[in-house]
């Protein structure tokens, strides 16, 4: 790339206009300042990718150009050029970023190596800043997939409860993306420069449980040979999620509500009160009104998660976001290098007939089996039929009543094909996307005709 801008500064003429010369030799883009002060009011006004300045100049030194235009163009790359090198001034140059210092009187072609290699780490800063950006625009609510008025409603909430420091109570079914929602909430939140610490609460021991969220002194237990912070402390300044909060048992909860009221916690066999700081966010798939209700889950500390409730729809309530979330998942796992299949209108319309009961966590494996059935570049409903495992088991949320499996939707539509094409199998095979082979297996196996004719 030779589009890129270089800065001249030098109070000396005849040296700003070699180096001026050069630089355009070289087909760089040359902007020139007589001082320091000019320089700088250059930077203020355009993107600059090299500065070449001289170290000692009246008023704004080689130091103060550099200093300027590191803080205006974090990517900017400046070389210090000077007649009076020595280790001290060299050494301060490197230290406030500059990426080389040079004596007079320097070879032209050792100049010019400097250059080249000077933009090439100012573009990599560049590539770098984009990447960064691109990978931010993912975050936030961005990542939650869908179009659905259900999923567009729960964007606006995660967005609105975010800047609330506040708990949040997260409900919805198994596999609905809770903690995907719990993370939106902490990268859009104030909080999101802190630690955000997820803990399931269905997989810990009692005991377990307390000496990860608390932590424990040197001597606590047998095997405690030092002091080990809990993940609440860990956690000082960003977001504990709490996952399946519902499993938590009674004597946990007590101990819980205990440090969302003080604030405070204190560590197994220790005796002094630390003080947190934290945001909470907990999930689950229970009715918890109703677990207070029963007993099983104490209402004190309810309402003090229960301050903000956000409802995570599940997948059969917003049926029309599947293939654009199917799409999602198979460009995730497709091989790399390849690019994702796209699903048949028809294939679109047969993921959509299924209920998911695993939610969006299901999906994202039926995605993952269909591209082991198919190896082409359009997912039909052959590839489908099977990928749910017991297919005659399938759960299809519709108002009529036997509504048939995927298997006699592949039959009728085998028969429908050869019908269209007057039984000609060659053809056949070409809408089906199937070879011959695999069409006589299926005439075999549905007993559409003699395999043989």
């Amino acid at each position: 790339m030779k589009d890129r801008k270089i800065l001249i500064v030098d109070d000396e003429p005849i040296a700003r206009d070699n180096l001026a010369h050069i630089v355009a030799k070289d087909g760089y883009t040359a902007r020139v300042a007589e001082d320091g002060q000019q320089a700088i009011e250059i930077l203020k006004k355009e993107e600059i990718d090299l500065v070449l300045t001289d170290l000692r100049m009246k008023g704004k030194d080689g130091m103060a150009v550099l200093d300027e235009a590191k803080n205006l163009w974090p990517a900017i790359e400046v070389v210090v050029i000077t007649g009076y090198a020595s280790v001290d001034t060299a050494v301060e140059a490197m230290r406030k970023g500059a990426y080389h210092y040079i004596s007079k009187p320097f070879k032209i072609n050792e100049l010019r190596a400097i250059i080249e290699k000077a933009l090439e780490k100012n573009l990599l800063r560049k590539e770098i800043h984009s990447l960064r950006e691109q990978v931010d625009t993912q975050k936030g609510s961005l990542r939650i997939v869908g179009q659905s008025r259900k999923i567009q409603a729960l964007r606006e909430a995660i967005n609105q409860v975010s800047q609330l420091d506040c708990n949040v109570l997260i409900q919805g079914e198994t596999g609905t993306g809770k903690e995907l929602v719990a993370r939106t909430i902490h990268e859009l939140s104030p909080r999101s420069g802190k630690r955000f610490v997820a803990i399931n609460c269905g997989v810990f021991t009692e005991e377990l449980i307390a000496s990860e969220l608390f932590g424990y002194e040197r001597g606590a237990f047998t095997g405690a040979s030092k002091v080990k912070k809990g993940l609440l402390e860990k956690a000082e300044g960003g977001t504990v999620f709490f996952d399946e909060v519902g499993e938590l048992s009674l004597s946990m909860q007590v101990k819980l509500l205990r440090v969302l009221q003080e604030r405070t916690l204190l560590r197994v066999g220790g005796t002094d009160e630390i003080a947190v700081d934290f945001r909470v966010l907990a999930a689950t798939n229970k009715d918890l009104k109703r677990e207070t209700e029963g007993g099983a889950f104490r209402s004190d500390l309810y309402y003090r998660l229960d301050v903000l409730t956000i409802n995570v729809p599940s997948l059969s309530e917003r049926k029309e976001d599947i293939p654009l979330l199917a799409h999602h998942f198979l460009a995730k796992h497709v091989h790399l290098g390849k690019t994702a299949p796209r699903l048949s209108p028809e294939a679109e319309r047969r993921l959509m007939l299924y209920d998911y009961p695993g939610n969006i966590r299901e999906l994202e494996n039926v995605a993952q089996r269909i591209l082991v059935s198919c190896d082409g570049d359009v997912i039909e409903p052959q590839h489908i039929a099977g990928v749910f495992g017991d297919t005659e088991g399938m759960i299809i949320r519709d108002q009529r009543e036997n509504w048939p499996s995927l298997e006699e939707h592949e039959k009728q539509y085998i028969l429908e094909v050869l019908d269209e094409v007057e039984g000609n199998r060659s053809a056949a095979v070409k809408i089906l996307g199937i070879d011959r082979v695999s069409l006589w297996r299926k005439i075999k196996r549905y007993g559409l005709e003699n395999p043989d004719a």
